[in-house]
């Protein structure tokens, strides 16, 4: 019952975002009483915290579940941002935004989580990207990383843009353009067009 609380959870807060959704909406969205969700969480604020933690969990095994499907590094960047795609396409606001702004604890837990995970995976789609004569040699993969996760970051600052998921989907992509024409080599450069044409956003 615990994780059907926090799958829900995730849906309505991502569709709704986290600062009008109340107990009870999540209580009736599941058709159980809200004493079953505070048996597992004692406040909202708890829940989101829990939420926020299982569904970063959920798209880090998302991720991983591309970068084992065998694409090339440019490739595989461009399958992982639809996953976000996807899982944000309802959204009329930045769920880090929100979080920044009403659960600045959570909202700092999951930054290092996100950083963490996306550090991983970005160095090892460099290392790989390397690898396949895709990317430069003589790239500095720790500063890379640094300014990708910086960039997608940005993204979501609702301070710099108005948040729109259509905007937010084309600046995505332009961030990750931006990010693969800094490091690719001619032959990235050519793969980086096919993907960019396979994805045309209008």
């Amino acid at each position: 019952m615990k994780e059907d609380i926090l799958k829900k959870s995730g849906e309505i807060f991502l569709k709704y975002g986290v600062k009008s959704i109340t107990m009870d909406d999540i209580a009736n969205s599941l058709a159980i009483s809200k004493k079953t969700i505070y048996k597992y969480f004692k406040n909202k604020e708890e829940l989101i915290d829990e939420t926020a933690s299982f569904m970063h969990e959920e798209m880090h095994n998302h991720v991983l579940g591309v970068c084992n499907l065998g694409y090339n590094a440019i490739e595989e960047n461009f399958k992982i941002k639809e996953i976000f795609k996807d899982m944000f396409q309802n959204l009329n606001d930045s769920p880090v935004f929100q979080l920044q702004k009403y659960y600045p604890k959570t909202y700092k837990k999951i930054m290092s989580n996100e950083f963490s995970m996306f550090k991983e995976c970005i160095s090892r789609n460099l290392e790989k990207g390397v690898s396949e004569g895709l990317y430069r040699k003589n790239i500095d993969i720790e500063l890379s990383t640094k300014f990708y996760f910086s960039l997608v970051m940005s993204v979501h600052d609702s301070s710099m843009y108005t948040y729109n998921k259509n905007t937010i989907n084309k600046l995505e992509q332009s961030v990750l353009e931006y990010h693969t024409r800094a490091i690719a080599t001619l032959k990235g450069f050519k793969i980086l067009e096919e993907q960019l044409a396979q994805n045309l956003i209008k």
